[in-house]
This record gives structure tokens, sequence and C-alpha cells, in this order.
């Protein structure tokens, strides 16, 4: 076959034909890792085909797909689903029941493929309500259908003929897939993307990864409905690496020390929880042993990369790495060569820190309507720099606006919303696509310097932008999240998820008795040790942008709960809501 990419299902096909991977996608289960081959991949995905064409599937017929974790299945159904001219709609498993029922019925899906128990009982519950004609599951249930019963109705492979027929049928700017953005207010919205928009994002991107093609692994556990995960997981499979899929995020370094990957990709609050451990063991060494770590933790936090700090600096960091970093890398495998971020901004100081420890962490840009890369730093070529999202991919225009608006446009620009042409209209005009986000361009790198729609205006006429705020409060051990408050108010407040773990810990060490989180939110020790991190966040801002007031909440802030999306990007609408009390407390109210 021709080696020219320009849909979905062409990867694993090039992956055959230029690597043809003993290992091509791996799944652990039963405490063994369950290994399938690029061929192998490739002979269920046509039996996944061959199967749903005995069920009628249409073209461009919508196919639902939800799964707890990411695994060997859910790949094999997607290439499986795309052969036939259907569309994939991913569905994040921990939205509501209502959601489900909201994006099957808008998306009009007649399938379902889901992964687990716990899926399957939420959907049982408004399956009634859908135009699904049956569900598979990925995990045995009993009384429910298997998705081995749609491989065996494909055994037969007398239609493969029509299965090659429906490949050819679609084109590269044909419809892929609908991604349901999760979104911090109101319905989710579908975001309509061609096999164009993300193949051309693929290639563009995959001339950003320094990793050898043909091998190397790679550890995946981002929720692959997401379009970030999603993208990699593509780009692997055309780089020739092989995909390992973590068990959880709580077996994550577990997993890593089996497997030793070379690369994986996670979002910001990963890198700090993994920070925050590290940290947390440091701390409780002793002697020259701490002395040690607190010298490297320093260090660490002056990094630059390219020799910038002198060879003095560079000689120090070689001792650091011999001494203490190596078992930082050893928590993760020992042999990562790259990790990449998304999602959200990465803290500076995570930046240093992980480079300095010889596990660089390339940040980038991107949204769900961009498919999703816009930028990325890049080590090679002095392409990586703290405090940016890195240069633009190829094919790619960013255009900064009057209001300082990134404005995007390119081949890895979505078709638009599905169903809701005003809706797409509001943020594609001519040709350019509104982010939202607030940027600056600088010597070709991009950095994000907050987002329109969260700056607000107080009672005084000034404006705020929570995000600065926000940023710089999240270093804070103390602190897991904040939301910066104060729209038309005489002035800015925070609501403030106290890192619960962290001050507990912090608590015995000072002699405070705390039965539970509510009794820490309102102790004035705790109170008082959190101002100090408020104030020394105040002391980098202007009078009117400075936090006067905070609260402390007394639980943690969960997608579950409603606090957080699905990418952990905060609903501040209902987080202003659940704490309405204790917003208009801090306004004497």
């Amino acid at each position: 076959m021709s080696s020219e990419i320009k849909r979905l299902f062409d990867f694993p096909y090039y992956q055959l034909e230029k690597y043809d991977l003993k290992k091509s996608l791996i799944t652990k289960r039963n405490g063994k890792w369950e290994v399938t081959s690029t061929k192998e991949y490739i002979e269920k995905a046509n039996a996944i085909s061959r199967g749903l064409l005995r069920l009628g599937i249409k073209p461009n017929d919508k196919i639902a797909v939800i799964s707890t974790n990411n695994r060997t299945e859910w790949n094999i159904c997607d290439i499986g689903i795309l052969q036939t001219g259907a569309q994939n709609v991913p569905i994040y498993p921990t939205i509501s029941k209502e959601d489900y029922e909201y994006v099957l019925n808008h998306s009009e899906s007649t399938y379902c493929f889901v992964s687990d128990e716990t899926i399957v009982e939420k959907l049982n519950q408004i399956k009634g309500n859908t135009k699904l004609k049956g569900v598979f599951t990925f995990d045995d249930i009993s009384g429910e259908k298997n998705w081995s019963e749609i491989l065996e109705l494909g055994e037969d492979k007398s239609n493969q003929n029509e299965v090659e027929e429906r490949k050819d049928a679609v084109k590269t700017d044909d419809l892929a897939t609908l991604i349901y953005t999760s979104g911090t207010t109101g319905k989710p919205k579908g975001v309509m993307l061609s096999h164009k928009n993300i193949v051309s994002n693929v290639l563009a991107s995959a001339l950003r990864v320094p990793l050898d093609k043909g091998e190397g692994r790679s550890l995946s556990f981002l929720p692959i409905c997401h379009i970030f995960e999603r993208m990699i997981l593509y780009l692997y499979q055309y780089c020739g690496i092989s995909i390992y899929f973590a068990e959880s995020i709580e077996k994550l370094s577990e997993n890593a020390q089996e497997i030793k990957p070379h690369v994986m990709t996670a979002v910001p609050r990963l890198y700090e929880k993994i920070y925050d451990k590290i940290y947390a063991k440091g701390a409780a060494l002793s002697g020259i042993k701490k002395g040690l770590f607190f010298w490297a933790i320093k260090l660490g936090l002056r990094y630059q990369p390219y020799g910038q700090n002198g060879w003095w600096y560079e000689k120090q960091l070689s001792i650091a790495r011999k001494l203490i970093f190596t078992k930082w890398q050893a928590a993760l495998g020992g042999e990562l060569k790259l990790m990449v971020s998304g999602s959200a901004a990465l803290q500076p100081r995570l930046a240093r820190v992980f480079a300095a420890a010889n596990m660089p962490v390339m940040e980038g840009y991107g949204l769900t309507e961009t498919s999703p890369v816009i930028s990325v730093n890049d080590l090679r070529d002095e392409g990586f720099k703290i405090n940016t999202v890195g240069r633009l991919i190829d094919g790619i225009e960013v255009k900064i606006s009057e209001q300082d608006e990134i404005l995007v446009k390119g081949s890895n620009v979505m078709m638009g919303y599905y169903k809701d042409p005003e809706k797409t209209a509001e943020v594609i005009k001519n040709g350019y696509f509104h982010t939202g986000d607030k940027g600056k361009v600088e010597n070709g790198f991009l950095s994000i310097t907050g987002r329109i729609k969260e700056m607000f205006k107080t009672s005084g006429g000034k404006y705020v932008i929570p995000t600065l705020l926000e940023d710089k409060l999240k270093q804070s051990r103390f602190i897991e999240q904040v939301m910066v408050v104060g729209e038309s108010e005489k002035m800015p407040t925070a609501l403030i998820q106290p890192n619960f773990d962290f001050i507990k810990e912090w608590a015995n060490r000072n002699n405070i008795q705390s039965s539970n989180s509510k009794d820490l939110v309102s102790n004035e020790k705790v109170i008082a040790r959190i101002q100090e991190e408020v104030d020394g966040c105040n002391d980098n801002f202007g009078k009117w942008e400075r936090i006067k007031r905070f609260t402390l909440t007394p639980e943690e802030w969960t997608v579950d709960g409603g606090h957080l999306t699905p990418t952990m990007k905060m609903k501040r609408k209902i987080i202003k809501e659940i704490y309405n009390d204790l917003y208009e407390k801090m306004y004497d109210r």
C-alpha cells in the first residue's frame, strides 16, 4: 500500500509497512501484560469493521465508545468503526448519566462500546431514552453483550471487499469523530474533527518528538476520549512506538517501573502531584541526605536550558543529577527521555526542576477545536523556552488580535460544532478560530497570558486576570485548587481548596489536633499559614489585583462533585454557586 496517510485508519497500516511491531498495543490483565502486534491490531480492526457491516452500519452512522481506562480494545474499535465510514463518538466516563443521555441523543449514536460494569450501570439507567440498538462491553459482564460478539460476527472474511470499498470511499476531508467538550458552562458542544484535521496535526507534531522511530516505549494514561491523548496515540503509531496502557493513575509509578517508558504525556496537575510526592520524601530525610536533597531542589529551581547559567552551574547540576535526580528518574522507570504537558498552564518551577532532573517536560498548547496542538516546546534547535508553550507547529498560522486574543488558522481547525452553525460562526470568523485565550508571540515563542472570558472588572473599573493569581498560588504546597473572584465587586477575593494531605501532615508536625477537613479549614493556625502564602503571591501584583480576603472550602473539588471538568478545569460558575454562602461572607453580606 502507499505510505501516504490521509485518513486516521491509515496509521496502523503505515506502522505495519514501516515497522511491523511485535508489541504495538499492550494492556495489563490479571497481573500480566497482554501484547497485540501491529498485524493482530489490523486483523481485529478489520473483524470489527466486517461485524459492524453485518449489523447494518452505514456511512456517517455514529458509534459511541466509553472506557474508564485506556486499553487495546479502544484502539481496535476506533479503527474498525472509522473504516466503515462511520464516526467514533468518545464519551468521558466520569460525566453524569444525564450527560450520557444528552451526548448519545445529540450525536444520534446507534451502538455503544463500553469498558466495565460501572459504565454499564450508569448507561442502563438512560439507555431506553436513546436510539441505541446495542451495547457491547470490553469486560465480561453477566447479562451483557460482549465486544467479542462483533469480532465473531466478523470472523467470516467474505465481506472484506465491502470493508475495502467503504475505506476507499472515505475522503480526507470527511468527518472522523465528534468530541464533546466537557465545557465549564452549559451543555457540551460536539466538536466535528475531520480525518485531515487530526492527521495533519499528528504529522506536524511528529516533527517535535525527538524519539527513535521504530523503537521505544510509551505509557498512556490520560483519557483517550480527549483529543490530546488520542492524537498522541496516533502519533505513537506513526513513529512505531509501543504503547503500554497504565492500569490507573494510582498505579502509574508501579507500571512505569515495570515497562521503563521513554515517553509519556500528562496534565500539569499530575506533574505537580509527582513533584509533591518526591518533595515529601525528601523532607522526611535527615542529616546530609536531606541537605543534599534540598540543595538539588534549589539548584533545579534556577535551571535555564542550553547552559545559560554558566559552567559552574552546569558542573553542580551534573553532580546533583548523579546524586539526587537519578532517584527521581528511577521512580518513573529510569529511562524517560521526554514528558509532554498540555490542557493547562505548567508552573515554570516544575518545568525548571524536571528539566534539571533530566526529565524535561515539553509544554504545549492547543484546544479540542484545533485537533489539538497549536504549539509545543522542543529541546532541539533551542526550541525550549520556560514560561512559554513553544513555537508553532508547521502549517499553522497565529494572529494576535487587538484584544490580545490568539486567533488560529490551519488544516487542524475543526469543521465546526455539530448541529450548531450559530456557535460555529461565533468562533470561526474570516477563516480564523478565536480561541478565547489571550497571548503574545515573542521571538517565535507563544505565551498564554490569560483567558478573555475569565478576566473580570472590579467595581473600581480595574481589570483582573484571575488565572495569573491562581497559577502563582497553586505553586504553594498548601493549596490544591484556587478560584479568584470579584466581578463587579470592590476587591478580588479567593475560594481556596487546601491540599488536605499536605496540611494534615503539616498540622501533625506543628502539634495541631485535627480530626477532619472541617476542623482544619477553621483552624486559626492553618488560616494564618495560608495567609502567608496569599501575601507572598500578592507581592507579585498591583494593588488593585491583590487578594484582599480568602476562604477555605471544607471538601476537595472533584469531577464527581461537579467542581471540575473531566480535564480538571474549574467550572467557575458552579463552584461559585456551591460556595455562594462563603462568597457572600467574604463581601460582608
